[in-house]
């Protein structure tokens, strides 16, 4: 068989599965670390709830997801997880969504890897969203979700840093309310409110413009280049306020293309 008939035969068994997003629909990846608890509480033993090593480290990831190749919009982090908003015209690998998945998730991982000096693993995942108000609502969604898991974790550490064992520790916090669990801090000192807001809410990337002063080098006359850069925000709104912000950044890209 020749290499181009046996070539053709082969590869249907690639791409028989292949599914491609629709033109115009948000595609939105979150990935997610792989046995992280393990990585950050027992390989590395990070500071428990939080640590700002981690946390900048996330931050590195998710900018290097956002400057290889990819036309990142938005980027959001929280925990180990990352969740980036393509451009709804992103065209790379004709919107395949195996190659997405795969090249994401192989670059978080080596990506965080180098900088961590530890084996690291992500998954990837896309959502397909038609309307700008499901994109709004994903990141709430996650959004929220770091305000809820941020108070788990401070509740649970703090109970552990106080003599608890694990099963102690989780059996006290099953089936408290929100108050409930603020309360339980209060009691060691800890105002939620008073706590870091990234920890709450998590970290918001995206792209700012600015002008960047140069000269020609024929004319030797002086000019402005508009150029722009990543910007991290450590400081994100929540709930209405956050959503307006995402729908925002939404809004000045689609102007830019009409």
């Amino acid at each position: 068989m020749k290499f181009d008939d046996l070539d053709n035969k082969m590869r249907v068994f690639e791409t028989g599965a292949d599914l491609c997003v629709l033109p115009s629909l948000f595609m939105v990846a979150r990935l997610d670390g792989r046995s992280f608890t393990r990585l950050t509480k027992e390989v590395c033993q990070f500071e428990a709830p939080f640590d700002e090593r981690f946390r900048d480290l996330m931050v590195s990831t998710t900018e290097s997801l956002m400057t290889c190749g990819f036309r990142v919009l938005y980027a959001y982090t929280e925990s180990d997880e990352i969740s980036l908003l393509l451009d709804p015209e992103e065209q790379l690998f004709g919107r395949k969504l195996r190659k997405y998945n795969s090249t994401l998730a192989g670059e978080a991982s080596a990506q965080f890897s180098l900088k961590l000096g530890q084996p690291a693993c992500f998954d990837c995942r896309i959502s397909q969203l038609p309307t700008v108000e499901l994109v709004v609502d994903y990141f709430r969604w996650r959004n929220e979700d770091a305000a809820r898991n941020a108070l788990s974790a401070w509740c649970y550490w703090t109970l552990r840093k106080d003599g608890q064992d694990e099963q102690q520790a989780t059996k006290q916090l099953i089936g408290r309310s929100v108050s409930q669990k603020n309360e339980l801090l209060f009691q060691y000192g800890i105002n939620f409110n008073d706590l870091p807001n990234w920890q709450k809410r998590g970290v918001g990337l995206y792209w700012k413009e600015y002008d960047k002063c140069s000269v020609n080098p024929i004319t030797k006359e002086e000019v402005t280049a508009r150029r722009r850069r990543i910007s991290s925000d450590l400081d994100l709104p929540m709930k209405n306020e956050y959503g307006q912000f995402v729908r925002s950044l939404v809004s000045q890209t689609q102007k830019k293309g009409a």
